[in-house]
């Protein structure tokens, strides 16, 4: 494989970088990975998990997070009410979770997905059974500034396709 620019550190979320760090309190575990992005909780020091096109706050982190709230590994979940590193910051390169069924290129943009994960940003389109737009005049009112998908969260930093299961993908954090 080419070199990507960045070695994928081990057992470890940051690859280069220094995020801004804040602590929260796990609300619920399910899907609490480190490296899974989260929103706000019931409470304002509250996460929990993203869902699909959800506005992010950051990512867990895992080095980040006193020991002993922390994990054995990466690939370990952490615990309800644990509090957690949350990780964010335009320019930090972090390892996150790439979605089943993707396929992504480095410099692809990419959005929350199901369950924290990151699935590769589509391009815009006209909602399905719309009509087609033939003259500015006939185009429709957009509203809200964040499409169906939620915003970029990241950019990928090396190529990487899923096939039955996610996997570990390198990205440079945009929030």
């Amino acid at each position: 494989m080419a070199d990507e620019g960045y070695v994928k550190p081990s057992n470890s979320i940051v690859v280069a970088g220094s995020p801004i760090i804040q602590t929260m309190k796990v609300e619920t575990a399910t899907s609490m990975y480190p490296g899974r992005f989260v929103i706000k909780g019931t409470n304002s020091d509250d996460a929990i998990v993203a869902t699909a096109g959800s506005a992010a706050i950051g990512i867990l982190g895992y080095e980040q997070t006193i020991k002993k709230h922390r994990p054995a590994t990466v690939d370990t979940i952490y615990l309800q009410n644990a509090q957690v590193a949350i990780l964010s910051g335009p320019g930090v390169v972090v390892v996150g979770s790439l979605a089943d069924s993707q396929t992504i290129v480095k410099g692809d943009r990419l959005v929350v997905a199901a369950a924290g994960e990151v699935a590769k940003a589509s391009g815009a389109a006209a909602a399905a059974g719309a009509t087609a737009v033939t003259a500015h005049i006939a185009a429709p009112t957009m509203v809200g500034p964040i499409p169906t998908e939620g915003i970029v969260v990241a950019v990928a930093e090396e190529a990487k396709t899923t096939s039955g299961s996610s996997a570990d993908i390198m990205m440079r954090l945009l929030i």
